[in-house]
């Protein structure tokens, strides 16, 4: 019996609908799954481990103590500090603009718990600087339910805890609005937690090269997932329409080297591709080119084709895009997934998606019913001829580096800090 075209990547994603949070046992059971896929199609794979930054969270609370008193719901901010046992009495501020005019008059924010609209590295630098107590954020819409919002934990990520560590809570937005509403003037939070470690990896399989193998060409897709739903959008999908594509080239070898990776722990910051390139700095001169898979297959919404590196590889995108008849929406951008760490060491980049506005990521509504056979078929069609051209092309169809204006968006995507000119 002959396979439906794109059946197999449907049915791998639904072995991967499950919570596959980097650094877990789940994680470490989806890699497993990804190791037999490569064993069966006839190849070889290996797990290459690394370490996370994580917490264990002893306790978490948040008490209203004045001028009136109810406990809310509310979940912490990994890695970002303590505040003692029994709790930390603090001053409610709200700073609706996240900048220094709403902290006026006040020259230490010591003893306050400050709630923000939304989490940047230049409101936090200044609770910082002025020895915030603790920090708050909001997520979701005042008229969301148990049901349609999930209140889960999050990570103080490096670019923010360079400047200091500010224990961090997040509540729901209903409740936020609360605390303003009702004129919230002292908290009561507590935050115990300790700093740990766990092992999250990637999966790699090598599919060497005929006639160029010392040219390599990267396939990245992350398989980790957030800490709710399934993941099976963001990034079964892409690591399914990986996996397809691997057994096609498995048996049917290029002139360049094909390096397949599926990288863990990418919602954390994108470690596993960080992880990887720090482990394997001698392959990047002989690294070519680099393909993405994020969020694919959806019935709904447009292909997507988000190009990092020059006018040549755009170019390079649209010629093929139309010689093939896939209609993408083609934009020159950093591409926010694990193509962006080869990019950075100036790898060319194309990351290859399907967007739509009827589903939603990083929630536990994130399923496999938006998916489909068809659009799995249509986008590893797309993408075996596009790597196919690649790979076995004469000459490589652009070269390697990053220019300058694509350079700049590197340096703010990784939040690397502007050096200031010496004086003359």
């Amino acid at each position: 019996m002959i396979e439906e075209k794109g059946a197999y990547a449907m049915n791998l994603v639904e072995k991967l609908a499950f919570v596959r949070y980097g650094g877990t046992e789940e994680e470490l059971r989806a890699a497993n799954i990804l190791l037999e896929e490569i064993a069966a199609a006839g190849g070889s794979g290996v797990a290459e481990e690394f370490t996370v930054p994580a917490s264990n969270v002893h306790r978490c609370a948040f008490t209203v103590t004045s001028p009136y008193e109810e406990e809310i719901e509310a979940a912490p901010y990994w890695l970002s500090g303590e505040l003692p046992e029994g709790g930390a009495e603090l001053k409610f501020l709200y700073a609706p603009r996240g900048v220094e005019e709403d902290y006026a008059g006040l020259d230490s924010l010591e003893g306050y718990a400050v709630m923000l609209n939304a989490m940047n590295e230049d409101a936090y630098k200044l609770l910082c600087e002025k020895h915030a107590s603790a920090f708050i954020v909001f997520i979701g819409k005042w008229f969301d339910t148990p049901e349609t919002l999930d209140l889960v934990p999050n990570k103080l990520r490096p670019y923010l805890s360079r400047h200091g560590r500010i224990p961090g809570f997040i509540v729901k937005a209903k409740d936020a609005t609360e605390l303003v509403r009702h004129g919230a003037e002292t908290l009561r939070l507590e935050l115990r937690q300790t700093d740990t470690e766990h092992t999250s990896r990637n999966v790699v399989a090598t599919i060497e090269g005929t006639t160029r193998p010392q040219e390599i060409i990267v396939v990245t897709a992350h398989y980790d997932s957030v800490l709710v739903g399934t993941g099976s959008w963001d990034n079964a999908s892409g690591t399914a329409a990986a996996m397809a594509l691997y057994r096609r080239f498995v048996k049917a070898p290029l002139a360049r080297t094909l390096k397949f990776i599926w990288c863990g722990s990418e919602e954390q910051g994108l470690l596993g591709s960080r992880a990887f390139v720090e482990a394997h700095g001698e392959l990047i001169p002989q690294i070519k080119f680099c393909f993405n898979f994020d969020m694919c297959g959806t019935v709904l919404g447009p292909n997507q084709i988000f190009v990092t590196g020059g006018e040549d590889l755009l170019h390079y995108a649209e010629s093929v895009s139309r010689e093939l008849g896939w209609a993408a929406k083609i934009e020159s951008t950093v591409h926010s997934s694990d193509s962006a760490p080869f990019a950075d060491r100036g790898v060319p980049a194309l990351g290859i998606s399907r967007g739509t506005r009827t589903a939603s990521i990083h929630c536990s509504n994130d399923l496999t019913y938006p998916l489909c056979d068809r659009e799995f078929g249509s986008i590893e069609d797309f993408a075996a001829a596009l790597i196919s051209r690649t790979g076995n092309a004469v000459t490589m169809p652009v070269g390697t580096g990053m220019p300058e204006d694509m350079k700049e968006k590197l340096d703010k995507y990784f939040h690397r800090e502007k050096k200031t000119e010496e004086k003359k």
